[in-house]
């Protein structure tokens, strides 16, 4: 996905560390000398504490060779430090006020989860959050080695409008229900249990029965811009395909929750495809998008609010649509584009809800919106 250019950590923290203490960890709660047995026993990472200017530091382990942090477009690279002749790595990152982020340790070529944090996405990241970040029900903490639950209901989709060939996959929450087009699928299918929230927001009594259909994404840069062929395909093609598969599916109250290149999709779709997309969720849209924007050094300096904008601005009628918009606190290039488009979509007549996830351009942050707003999406 496209970077935000939310920035990250601008420069070294003072270090809280107790340098020559056999407890040089103390202070994150950390016991032992680094590099002993006794220390990686007990040792978790990451683990944050107070820092100066309101935000938190958060100490990230790892044991071996050296390694560099790698965050998912919060901060730029970060090598870790040896701790004096020992094979114990660190880094002292700070961070700001309620930050979720997705996290990987690199080496040489290869690239690997925490293997001191319990929370995961997919086999080879983490998940890491400062102690004000609000709790994310619903999903569950996911290891490096845990297999996710995949739904039964497996569709073959090929040749068509869009070509090639994908597999759609679709699971009934409480029964099924109006259909979640989820785009980028493979990601909530394989980094982060969508399935999984669903049915237990469901079984809360926080989301009505809906049809989960996970579609990947081919060419993310060239289906998800503003073009015709994917939404032709979706509404040509899909309900038919889902149709065979048994599993039962309301394609008149649609909702299509798409992130970053999928959120700038999702609403052009509302735009363009109003007879088959009234209800929106979208995370982090890519409303900077305009015709020649993927050519830019520089993702953000094109047109405020870009081709979606520009539609807005032509005030279509869009008294049926319900569009709920949420963006990282911590994407600051991004909130401008985005908040342009929120207030023509509301000037337009849409139901429009706003919000602002703790986070920077990352489905860590995004997946509490995206079950919540896709609730919100289907209120009656």
């Amino acid at each position: 996905m496209p970077l935000s250019g939310s920035g990250g950590p601008a420069s070294e923290p003072a270090s809280v560390l107790a340098a020559g203490s056999e407890n040089a960890f103390g202070a994150f709660g950390l016991s032992g000398n680094p590099g002993s047995d006794a220390f990686w026993a007990a040792a978790r990472s990451p683990s944050s504490v107070p820092g100066d200017d309101g935000g938190w530091v958060t100490l990230f382990l790892w044991r071996g060779s050296p390694a560099t942090i790698v965050f998912e477009s919060w901060s730029k690279p970060l090598p870790l430090r040896r701790w004096g002749d020992t094979d114990c790595w660190y880094a002292e990152v700070p961070m700001p006020p309620r930050l979720r982020v997705t996290y990987r340790f690199l080496v040489d070529d290869a690239v690997y989860a925490d293997p001191l944090n319990p929370v995961g996405a997919g086999g080879d990241r983490s998940i890491a959050a400062t102690p004000d970040a609000p709790h994310h029900p619903h999903w569950p903490a996911v290891g490096a080695d845990d297999a996710l639950p995949v739904p039964k209901a497996r569709i073959r989709w090929a040749g068509g409008r869009l070509g090639g060939r994908r597999t759609v996959r679709v699971h009934p929450v409480g029964g099924g229900g109006p259909v979640v087009l989820l785009l980028d699928g493979d990601d909530w299918l394989y980094l982060h249990p969508a399935m999984t929230a669903f049915d237990s927001a469901f079984a809360a009594g926080e989301m009505p029965a809906v049809t989960l259909v996970f579609l990947p994404a081919k060419d993310r840069a060239a289906e998800f811009q503003c073009s015709p062929e994917l939404w032709e395909a979706v509404r040509d093609e899909l309900p038919r395909l889902v149709a065979e598969s048994g599993v039962p599916a309301d394609w008149d109250r649609l909702v299509v929750a798409g992130q970053s290149l999928g959120g700038l999709s999702a609403m052009y779709a509302a735009l363009e495809y109003p007879g088959l997309v009234s209800r929106v969720a979208c995370q982090s849209p890519s409303f900077w998008w305009a015709p020649g924007a993927l050519d830019r050094t520089d993702l953000m300096e094109g047109p405020m609010g870009g081709a979606i904008a520009a539609r807005l601005r032509e005030r279509p009628d869009l008294s049926g649509l319900r569009v709920a918009f949420d963006v990282g606190e911590h994407e600051a290039r991004m909130l401008p584009h985005c908040e342009l488009a929120e207030t023509l979509t509301e000037q337009a007549g849409a139901a429009v809800r706003v919000s602002r996830s703790a986070s920077g351009h990352d489905r860590a942050g995004w997946r509490h919106a995206l079950v919540r707003d896709v609730a919100w999406a289907l209120a009656r």
